[in-house]
């Protein structure tokens, strides 16, 4: 097996982002690691540290990579409401086709799970939580201000019904819920804030 002077850390770490997404933390051991990257248990926690410092650093890697990109995206799109329908048609499509279907998002899991008992997964949880939320509101901002918000809906907790909406679809989407009823679910979301059309 190749030491720890001889292989690809952030490689290494992407595998154990694959499995610790696709099966949780709790039904993940080293051994599963050691098996997927074929590296010794020595060069992973040499490099790592333990499963949970491994789990703490794929949970980082995740959120930076295909999180934070998505939210910032969002934020600075600027059409208001047809980037929010964007948002979560892409979700929906990233949950439910492709190599990763099924697999939900892996912090959604990981707050379901038994990595929640963590105080330092919990306060990445809680950035996250509050990314989602900024994104959406920025992006309802710009809807308001482009005059797209129904009369009396406030940006700020429709963020919060929003950022719930996307946990939802992830959970869902991890028990098998068609993508065509989920993208009926979000329509009808987004519809209920719109402002209805001139007649």
């Amino acid at each position: 097996m190749p030491d720890i002077k001889h292989f690809d850390p952030d490689a290494a770490l992407d595998t154990a982002v694959r499995l610790f997404w696709r099966q949780g933390m709790a039904t993940t051991g080293i051994q599963d690691i050691v098996t997927a990257t074929g590296l010794n248990r020595s060069s992973l926690y040499a490099t790592f540290g333990g499963k949970q410092e491994l789990y703490l650093a794929a949970l980082n890697r995740y959120v930076r990579l295909r999180s934070r990109p998505r939210y910032r995206r969002l934020a600075e799109d600027g059409r208001g409401l047809p980037a929010v329908t964007d948002f979560f048609e892409g979700l929906i499509a990233a949950r439910c086709s492709g190599e990763y279907a099924g697999w939900g998002c892996m912090v959604v899991n990981a707050q379901a799970g038994a990595e929640y008992g963590d105080s330092a997964v919990r306060a990445l949880l809680e950035r996250h939580h509050q990314d989602l939320r900024d994104a959406l509101h920025a992006a309802l901002v710009a809807a308001e201000e482009l005059g797209q918000l129904a009369p009396g809906v406030d940006p700020r907790p429709t963020a919060d019904v929003l950022a719930l909406l996307a946990y939802g679809v992830n959970l869902r989407s991890r028990a098998g819920a068609d993508a065509r009823a989920l993208r009926a679910t979000v329509t009808a979301a987004l519809h209920s804030i719109g402002r209805p059309p001139a007649t």
